[in-house]
């Protein structure tokens, strides 16, 4: 199965938090739900642990669709900050604005 891959600034990411930047759910909590469910693997095996540690080159899939944990471009100013991640941040709210 094809995995694209999504950059992280950092070495490591959590699980539930990679889920979200990768677009495989849109909440915390549906990231949460999913996973305690059983319905997410790494590396082919289910994990239902949403703070387990992820590192580049982890594949990750959910529902058919795949994301490979891959080193942000340090030339790029598109990547996730973990430090500044707020899981109840609304998009929508702020274009709106």
């Amino acid at each position: 199965m094809h995995a694209h891959d999504v950059a992280i600034r950092d070495e490591t990411i959590k699980l539930g938090q990679f889920i979200k930047l990768a677009s495989l759910v849109a909440t915390g909590g549906e990231a949460k739900d999913v996973i305690a469910n059983g319905e997410v693997t790494v590396n082919g095996e289910v994990d239902t642990r949403r703070g387990k540690t992820l590192r580049h080159g982890d594949v990750v899939c959910l529902a058919g669709t795949c994301a490979r944990v891959t080193a942000a471009d340090p030339d790029e100013d598109d990547y996730f900050d973990e430090a500044t991640a707020n899981d109840d941040f609304d998009p929508e709210k702020w274009r709106n604005l």
